[in-house]
């Protein structure tokens, strides 16, 4: 089974979360901030809690989820751009998916996330 994602990450001490937002879109994608304009931010953290079988898999442990502020971003660049064939791989493929498709198709523990994610930049950006 595919399990899909958008990039994610930590923020570092000092950094503000659009910051963060940016610096991880590049190290996990190759897009650099000018290539994108950011649209929309969430209004609030949004929690996830993974699986029970997933807790001691991941993080060493030490984490039963991640609470999140996400940002809508318009590509303005050119796919050539893209190279998730960084020097700490979290992607093996990539493609572009309208938001419908995207539920279909991302890790079911994060699919209530990502609905309320796409459902607030709807009503931010429409």
């Amino acid at each position: 089974m595919d399990a899909w994602q958008m990039p994610q990450g930590g923020i570092e001490h000092g950094e503000e979360p659009e910051e963060a937002a940016l610096r991880e879109l590049r190290e996990e994608t190759g897009i650099p901030p000018e290539s994108v304009q950011v649209m929309a931010e969430t209004r609030d953290w949004i929690p996830y809690d993974l699986p029970h079988y997933l807790v001691q898999k991941l993080w060493k442990g030490q984490y039963r989820g991640q609470k999140q502020r996400w940002f809508l971003m318009r590509f303005v660049g050119d796919d050539s751009q893209i190279n998730i064939k960084t020097a700490h791989p979290e992607f093996s493929r990539w493609c572009w998916l309208p938001p419908e498709e995207l539920l279909q198709k991302i890790v079911p523990f994060k699919r209530d996330t990502y609905e309320r994610v796409i459902r607030e930049f709807q009503t931010q950006v429409c």
